[in-house]
């Protein structure tokens, strides 16, 4: 796991609101490795991850009941088992460190500057598949304004790029089974 500032709540799961206002702005640590089959790329921590330390921590976020539900993972994992992705060759990272509220609290440039930095960061791995979650930050990050769902004809380094929905519970646009079906669908291409 590649360090970042953790938090002291970690095995918490309800933090307080005065907990969740202090993790504004704080970061959480990447879980990467080399050679996996694919890192998950969210936008950025919301309020809940920062106040706990894990990855799509809130309890309304879909992504792990997607991950497993899709079949990358043997069972439903908690927020606080996000390091136990190495050992099933998969990862997570932000396209923006930062935690905020929300995802529009980000700015454009912000959002373009992570798309960047992804590249550079994600360079020494070199997983087979980047799944970026939320096609709004790939356009926006990617110079890419027509970008739909799916495989995408651009790499990232060595890696080939996949855009999923953004597994948040805000996201009405996509409810779990769609959720879970285009998470199946990479799934599928990785052990192609």
């Amino acid at each position: 796991m590649v360090a970042g500032s953790t938090t002291c709540l970690a095995e918490r799961v309800n933090p307080s609101k005065a907990e969740l206002e202090d993790a504004r702005g704080r970061t959480i640590p990447d879980v990467l490795g080399p050679r996996l089959d694919v890192v998950f790329v969210g936008i950025n921590p919301g309020l809940w991850s920062g106040a706990v330390g894990h990855h799509f921590a809130r309890p309304g976020n879909r992504f792990w009941k997607a991950l497993h539900g899709s079949g990358f993972t043997d069972r439903l994992l908690a927020p606080n088992e996000d390091a136990t992705l190495l050992e099933r060759n998969l990862g997570l990272t932000n396209l923006v460190a930062r935690t905020t509220a929300r995802a529009d609290e980000l700015s454009a440039d912000e959002i373009r500057r992570g798309a960047l930095e992804l590249e550079e960061r994600l360079a020494p791995f070199r997983p087979a598949f980047v799944a970026v979650l939320g096609v709004g930050a790939y356009r926006t990050g990617f110079a890419r304004p027509g970008a739909a769902l799916g495989p995408q004809g651009d790499s990232l380094g060595e890696s080939r790029l996949w855009v999923l929905p953004n597994p948040s519970g805000l996201n009405a646009h996509h409810q779990l089974d769609d959720l879970t079906e285009r998470f199946r669908a990479l799934r599928e291409a990785v052990t192609r």
